[in-house]
């Protein structure tokens, strides 16, 4: 069986790979509390110094495995709880991480999976690299730290926007933006660029960025988190959700009855 995680050590920079190319990284439970737990490995571990956190194959990570979603919303009670048990902790590891997390944006980062590019320090992106804030299209609204992470990056307005419409940007339009720090030519540069910044944070005053991170991150995040949870309680409880996640699967354009 694959692993649905990668970590290797090119010296004091651990690069971490969502590893499950035939659904697009897509974050099943297994991804999602592996790489907390990692993540939490390796802010403890004093040899790594950086992280570079990428995804296998032709995305970064499509968002939340929505066939495994349906199955829930089929037998669970409770199907959005994933949001308070998988994904609110993903994003305090990787927020909290008191290290520089340089993403390499390969792709496609939707949903969740642009949730986790955004918690990243530094952001590197190619020609091929595209952002989709996907929750409205199934009926939700954000989590995965969106609702925080992106107004500060884009400001209230285009947050609203990005949400809402939940159109494709492209990858000029993202470093435009704000969403990626920078933006290669090249698609096969986004992982060397990555390594190479994250060798450059490696060899930096490790203890002072990890308080800069703190400095900047502010008390909001757990307020956040837990607004996202309830709020994904309520949008999981809606037959437009349920309806649309169908849909989705059946590679229909869903129809939103506004209940």
């Amino acid at each position: 069986m694959t692993e649905p995680l990668l970590v290797t050590r090119d010296g004091a920079v651990a690069t971490v790979t969502l590893n499950r190319p035939d659904s697009l990284n897509s974050l099943n439970v297994a991804l999602k509390e592996g790489l907390a737990a990692r993540l939490t490995e390796l802010g403890a571990d004093p040899q790594v110094r950086a992280v570079v956190l990428t995804g296998a194959g032709r995305a970064f990570s499509a968002g939340q495995d929505l066939r495994e979603h349906a199955d829930a919303l089929a037998t669970s009670d409770t199907p959005l709880d994933t949001v308070r048990r998988h994904y609110n902790p993903l994003v305090l590891a990787l927020a909290e991480l008191p290290k520089p997390v340089v993403a390499a944006v390969n792709g496609t980062a939707a949903g969740a999976g642009a949730g986790l590019a955004l918690l990243a320090d530094f952001r590197i992106g190619g020609p091929s690299t595209k952002f989709l804030m996907a929750f409205a299209n199934v009926g939700l609204a954000a989590d995965t730290g969106i609702s925080w992470s992106l107004p500060r990056l884009v400001g209230h307005a285009r947050a609203t926007e990005l949400l809402m419409l939940a159109e494709p940007v492209s990858a000029a339009q993202a470093y435009q933006l704000g969403l990626l720090t920078r933006l290669t030519d090249d698609d096969a540069r986004v992982l060397p660029e990555a390594m190479a910044l994250a060798t450059r944070l490696a060899a930096g005053p490790t203890v002072a960025y990890g308080q800069i991170k703190r400095e900047l991150a502010g008390d909001g995040l757990a307020a956040a988190l837990e607004r996202e949870a309830q709020a994904q309680e309520t949008c999981g409880d809606t037959a437009d959700h349920r309806d649309a996640t169908a849909a989705f699967l059946s590679k229909q354009r869903p129809t939103f009855q506004g209940r």
